[in-house]
């Protein structure tokens, strides 16, 4: 059954379930960052340590996402949806455990497997659940909202809990809610899935965990290893010979893991692109922003989270107003006034220093809050958007994967980047060496507003109507061009 007829108060039961998880799942994403410096203190670490306990959890959820939703489509939404909420909760709680840093490491791998199956999983739920185009574009809208919203308050959440209690009470939070949402699961959401089921595509999914495993740890281990060294090259050329791999495998295959056909799609391209630049700037932003404010200001991880309050506030109050004016006047707008907004922001950090005004941080946190509030919405709707329900899981898994990818390429390059700095002969100081993290930042809010502009015009939408034309009598949420 791949549509549910359900009364408005049970469709309105669903989508706030489905939030729940996306909601731990993506606070869980950025609330660590704040507990680094504990996490080193405790367990040891050093900085490409640190990069691991965030992108062990990153890379994993990104290479399973598009397989986990075209499973849930297979298999039954609800079924792998509880699934993966037993998965993350038994691996938050294997965190809150850790002994050591490997511990660590791969507990977050365990809820890395159970999150990519909650993401897509949830959305193609969602998708199948309003019927009515108008009902689903709203009910996207607080999806994309509540990926802003929880991303967004991970630090000042993560602040205060390792200041009153310890680390290991960032992965506590995890566990009530993740209990909860998979009771109610049951109760409320029914069972579904597409009435034919995509193949399984093993070889596309290997080829995606090599890409995207042999870069990252390529880029972790460079500074370490040598950007030049034997294993550096190896890991790029293995990530290279993945990809090639991946776009032959794909191109021959009648149900391939990824649809390359939908990246003839401008909008449905440059969203995905957009995904990955505007989260690589968030996590590298949030990473560098961590590190600088306890280590270098030396504030508590509570000052240091209440620090990033203006971001959090205002992406709580600008990613609500982005779905609003996506639903009425389409995605440039706010993808322009993301881009503006986050290039403002990584602008008033070019030169920053131990001695920089705290007014200065707390603008800049303002505005790069103000772009990601902005960000969200229109990436997600236009994921969605002209793709055949049947196909629901797969298309936000696309945009999901993005947005994981770009947050582990945003850690591993920007820390690696101020790492080489940092360990330079003349020991460079890490305010100083994080100026190349702000030009990295600030060249991916650019590139934000360039493709906003590029891929939201009249060509860009002839575009998408030639691809999506096929499947218009099956379309999610109107038309391209409003999304």
């Amino acid at each position: 059954m791949d549509t549910v007829e359900l009364s408005s108060r049970r469709r309105l039961l669903v989508l706030a379930i489905c939030c729940m998880s996306l909601f731990i799942v993506g606070l869980d994403s950025t609330i660590v960052n704040v507990a680094l410096p504990s996490i080193a203190r405790d367990l040891h670490s050093d900085v490409s340590g640190l990069q691991w306990v965030v992108d062990a959890y990153v890379v994993v959820l990104a290479s399973l996402l598009m397989l986990a939703g075209s499973t849930g489509d297979r298999l039954g939404r609800r079924r792998v949806f509880q699934t993966g909420l037993t998965l993350f909760t038994l691996g938050s709680l294997a965190c809150s455990l850790a002994p050591s840093l490997s511990w660590l490491i791969a507990a977050r791998m365990l809820q890395a497997v159970g999150g990519s199956m909650l993401n897509p999983v949830a959305m193609s739920i969602i998708t199948n659940t309003f019927i009515d185009a108008k009902e689903r574009a709203r009910a996207i809208g607080v999806w994309g909202a509540t990926v802003g919203f929880s991303m967004a308050l991970g630090p000042v959440v993560g602040g205060l809990l390792v200041g009153s209690v310890g680390w290991q009470s960032i992965f506590w939070i995890n566990i009530p809610v993740g209990l909860a949402a998979m009771v109610l699961a049951g109760i409320f959401i029914p069972e579904s899935k597409a009435p034919r089921a995509r193949r399984v595509d093993p070889w596309g999914q290997l080829a995606v965990i090599v890409l995207l495993g042999s870069l990252t740890y390529g880029i972790i281990e460079a500074p370490k290893a040598g950007w030049g060294s034997a294993q550096s090259l190896a890991c790029f050329g293995l990530a290279a010979a993945a990809l090639v791999a991946l776009l032959v495998v794909e191109t021959h295959r009648d149900e391939p893991l990824i649809e390359l056909r939908f990246f003839r799609s401008a909008p449905f391209a440059g969203a995905t692109v957009i995904a990955v630049c505007g989260f690589a700037a968030l996590g590298g932003f949030l990473f560098l922003n961590t590190l600088f404010l306890q280590d270098v200001r030396g504030y508590s991880a509570l000052v240091a989270g209440l620090c990033t309050l203006p971001m959090a506030a205002a992406t709580v109050a600008f990613a609500p107003l982005s779905g609003r004016i996506v639903g009425s006047r389409g995605p440039r707008l706010p993808l322009i006034v993301a881009g503006v907004a986050m290039a403002a922001s990584a602008l008033l950090l070019l030169d920053l220093s131990a001695s920089t005004p705290l007014w200065v941080l707390l603008l800049s946190y303002l505005l790069f809050g103000v772009g990601f509030g902005m960000l969200n919405a229109p990436i997600t709707n236009t994921a969605v958007s002209g793709m055949p329900r049947s196909q629901a899981g797969v298309a936000a898994a696309v945009a999901s994967t993005s947005r994981q990818v770009g947050s582990a390429l945003g850690v591993a390059v920007i820390g690696s980047a101020v790492t080489s700095a940092v360990v330079l002969p003349f020991k460079t100081g890490f305010a100083e060496a994080s100026h190349i993290g702000w030009w990295i930042i600030l060249g991916c809010a650019l590139a934000v507003l360039v493709l906003g502009l590029a891929t939201t015009g009249a060509w860009a939408r002839g575009t998408a109507e030639q691809v999506f034309a096929p499947a218009r009598t099956e379309r999610v949420g109107g038309t391209v061009s409003a999304k």
